[in-house]
């Protein structure tokens, strides 16, 4: 299960559009809309430190979070947000109203695990990761924090396939065929024999 939820306190906007946003934004606050579960869209207002500090905290995108506004609480989870390019802060998010039974799509990380047990990896090869995360269909509130990947035996030339990571029940991949994660390929320099001799030894 992913990281503890969490929950911020917003107000209910009144104005939308560009003069408005930036009025917000001198004053500390992003803008962000509440959607999703058949209702009408909610305009509301966030403390940036708040959720600057949530994005940079990680795992923002596979918290739910519930959101406070004017007494009303909201089940969410974030769906996008949008930084800017020149000063990297928090623009504007867009959160999902959630419930227990809503299906959302989200990308969980890959953690490759045992390298040191990786007979490739020993005798110099690399680990060439495909794919850092993997997109998955999921209940909102049983969200993966991460996969782990067993490096476990790999040797040069093995292919690591989604087949091999044991998904959690009602966790299905968006790709539906059995695609790589990672291979273990040989290093540019070649293969040091004498390690590789110790390695199969």
């Amino acid at each position: 299960m992913s990281q503890e939820t969490y929950e911020l306190k917003a107000e209910a906007r009144e104005r939308v559009g560009k003069g408005s946003a930036r009025e917000l934004r001198r004053n500390g606050l992003i803008p962000a809309v509440i959607y999703g579960d058949k209702q009408a869209p909610i305009a509301i207002a966030l403390n940036t430190n708040e959720v600057t500090k949530r994005i940079h905290a990680g795992g923002f995108m596979t918290t739910v979070a519930t959101i406070e506004v004017d007494g009303k609480k909201f089940k969410v989870l974030p769906k996008d947000y949008q930084l800017d390019p020149v000063r990297d802060f928090t623009m504007h998010v867009d959160f999902l109203r959630v419930s227990g039974n809503t299906q959302v799509t989200v990308e969980i990380p890959v953690h490759f695990i045992n390298e040191e047990k990786s007979p490739g990896i020993k005798v110099g090869g690399v680990l060439n990761i495909v794919r850092h995360e993997v997109e998955v269909h999921c209940p909102a509130d049983a969200i993966p924090e991460f996969f782990n990947v067993d490096l476990n035996g790999k040797k040069i030339g093995d292919s690591i396939h989604i087949s091999e990571v044991t998904l959690p029940k009602g966790v299905t991949t968006v790709i539906d065929r059995d695609f790589t994660i990672a291979t273990i390929i040989a290093p540019a320099g070649g293969i040091d024999e004498a390690a590789e001799g110790g390695a199969e030894a």
